[in-house]
Formats: structure tokens, C-alpha cells, sequence
């Protein structure tokens, strides 16, 4: 069965690889670029770890962190946007994958916790 969530966290990293990529090459900035492909490549990896939590509490527990990872980007996106780290495009392209995951990711935390009170 296709997990939506996990393929679009994966090409979201992938696409945060680039931006990190691009940025250093164009700017030599390290630290809010680190920052920001710390955060934006810990969702994806939240959500595979959540494949094989070891309870229901640990699959929410995963998923909620990776939550915190997609907000914590985007803080970073709003932060290099401003500061002229990345334009204006790449932040729309961006907050619009995040726009994507968000609503997959907060589903997914319901049912969870759903299903964990049946």
C-alpha cells in the first residue's frame, strides 16, 4: 500500500537537500542552513522511524515530533526568505510541500490517537 505521507516527507527532503545545497554554494552560509536541513530532513525521517514504532504511543509520539520538525522549517524558510538566502519562488515551492504534508501528518495524529483510545 502507498504511504502518501512518507513519499511526500521524502521529496520534501530531498527538495530541502537542494535548497541546503544551492545556499551554501551561493552564499557560504553554514548555520542557518544547517539549521534548516536539520529540521526539514527530520520530519521524513520521523515519519519512517514511526513505521516501526514500538507501540501505538510511540507511533504518535514520532509523528508529533515530526509536526514540531515541519513547523520548525518552517520558521527557517520564513528566516532565509528574509534574509535573501532564498528567493521568494523557492519559498512558495516549499511552503506549498509543507502545505501538502501538514494536513496528512495532523490526520494522522488524530487517528492515531483515535485508535488508541478504541
Amino acid at each position: 500500500m502507498k504511504n502518501i505521507l512518507k513519499d511526500k516527507s521524502f521529496l520534501f527532503a530531498l527538495k530541502v537537500v537542494e535548497v541546503y545545497k544551492q545556499m551554501i554554494a551561493e552564499h557560504k552560509e553554514y548555520v542557518l542552513s544547517k539549521q534548516f536541513l536539520k529540521a526539514g530532513t527530520a520530519a521524513g525521517a520521523l515519519i519512517r522511524e514511526a513505521e516501526f514504532a514500538q507501540s501505538k504511543a510511540d507511533f504518535i509520539s514520532k509523528l508529533s515530533i515530526a509536526l514540531k520538525e515541519v513547523n520548525e522549517t518552517q520558521y527557517w524558510i520564513d528566516l532565509l526568505e528574509t534574509g535573501k538566502y532564498i528567493t521568494s519562488e523557492t519559498k512558495s515551492i516549499l511552503v506549498k510541500e509543507i502545505n501538502e504534508i501538514l494536513p496528512l501528518l495532523i490526520s494522522s495524529i488524530k487517528t492515531a490517537k483515535n485508535n488508541l483510545k478504541t
